[in-house]
């Protein structure tokens, strides 16, 4: 579900053709905002774990109903499409023939939350049924679910792409640099979750599928969130982002979240977070490194540090939510990670840390514990590799760790020894 309304976040300020079909553009700004692609994302979360997949159809399709109704009158403005705006605000019950992509788009759920292709398959026909049960709507809403089931999986891109192309005879053939030139605004099935499952089979990693999905432009708040619903599934979504997700949404639709994440068997960092475990290691090496404070202590520090890298260990990075930072910050020109930019283009800051020297390193710690013995702040976890990979893009000197005991500074050039010790530029 992050995917799929990260992907309508990102895409929302270039719908209707807004963009410049680039993959070249900020991935969050004060326009990144969830549509009405993310209510009903969030509805069909909230109906699907209210039922078992035992249940009859009706049952189902009447929990479905009324949760669409529900979250649709709870958020009016969400740009609906007419027909679903006259299905919510009249009360209606019953299918309008649609085949919108509006069926593909609210479904991821129904990938994730179902221990089989067969029940998969069937409940996102449902999903679809009660408002889109035009074939093409329903083809399209269970495609996108059996891509998301076949890429949690294990699957390979060839086995999905196969699957699609033989049990819903969609046409993958195309590459995105044949789609995009000529693509442009369209709201059926047909036109929206082939692009979108295109643009998941040519990128290289969650972020890729996103901007290329982007890049196609059209109704690319849809595609987006069909593509990232499916490169979630595959990759997995950086936990910066999903960070950055939470930030923009209500309390309620986080608590929808919160429920997904645990029907999942996901839990919050700070009680999981097995790959902080091994950070013992580097913790251990610094400590050893301020008793001797030799050249060998140091390298033995980095040595660690890479090991760590190497084993997909994590760190915790404290954060400020947008509003915090808004309240801490210059209210015309604001510094937001890597750029300077306007109060409108604020989002999820990292925290930075000055030294006496006057230069500013972002902040990361080796465990939950180092960080509670400085301020308290909201955080994340993410990987040493992302971590490091993306530090390169900022202006900040480079990582202090742990920086309220025992700091030890991470400048950007051995941040890319590490990331690559072959690299000696």
């Amino acid at each position: 579900m992050y995917g799929a309304i990260l992907g309508d976040m990102i895409g929302s300020p270039y719908e209707f053709d807004r963009g410049n079909k680039t993959k070249d553009f900020p991935l969050f700004s004060g326009e990144s905002r969830f549509t009405d692609d993310t209510v009903m994302t969030v509805a069909v979360a909230d109906a699907l774990l209210r039922v078992s997949p035992a249940d009859e159809d009706s049952a189902v399709c009447d929990a479905l109903i009324d949760a669409m109704h529900d979250w649709g009158r709870k958020y009016p403005d969400a740009g609906y499409g007419g027909m679903f705006y006259r299905w919510l605000f009249t009360g209606s019950r019953t299918p309008y023939g649609s085949f919108g992509n509006g069926s593909a788009m609210r479904v991821s759920s129904a990938g994730w939350l179902y221990d089989d292709l067969e029940t998969t398959r069937r409940i996102a026909r449902l999903t679809a049924a009660v408002t889109h049960n035009h074939p093409e709507g329903l083809k399209g809403a269970e495609a996108t679910a059996s891509a998301i089931f076949l890429a949690r999986s294990g699957k390979s891109k060839e086995e999905i792409r196969d699957f699609v192309v033989r049990e819903f005879g969609y046409d993958l053939s195309r590459t995105c640099d044949e789609i995009r030139p000529a693509y442009r605004h369209v709201e059926t099935c047909r036109q929206t979750v082939p692009e979108a499952i295109t643009a998941f089979l040519e990128g290289n990693g969650f972020e890729d599928v996103i901007r290329t999905a982007v890049s196609l432009g059209g109704d690319c708040d849809t595609l987006t969130c069909i593509a990232g619903s499916v490169a979630e599934a595959f990759y997995g979504v950086p936990l910066l982002y999903e960070a950055e997700c939470r930030a923009r949404l209500p309390e309620d639709m986080a608590q929808v979240l919160d429920r997904f994440d645990a029907a999942r068997g996901r839990v919050a960092p700070e009680t999981e977070d097995p790959a902080l475990d091994g950070n013992a290691l580097i913790e251990d090496a610094v400590r050893r490194h301020y008793k001797e404070w030799s050249r060998a202590s140091y390298a033995a520090v980095l040595e660690a540090i890479r090991e760590r890298l190497l084993q997909g260990g994590t760190l915790v990075l404290p954060v400020l939510p947008p509003q915090a930072a808004l309240d801490m910050l210059d209210p015309t020109r604001v510094r937001i990670g890597d750029t300077v930019t306007s109060e409108e283009d604020l989002h999820f800051k990292l925290r930075r840390v000055t030294t006496k020297d006057g230069k500013e390193w972002l902040a990361a710690f080796t465990s939950y514990g180092e960080l509670e013995k400085g301020e308290s702040s909201s955080s994340v976890c993410d990987t040493i590799e992302s971590v490091f990979s993306g530090l390169g893009e900022t202006d900040a000197e480079g990582l202090i760790l742990n920086p309220w005991d025992r700091p030890f500074l991470l400048p950007k050039d051995l941040m890319r020894l590490l990331l690559d010790p072959g690299k000696r530029d």
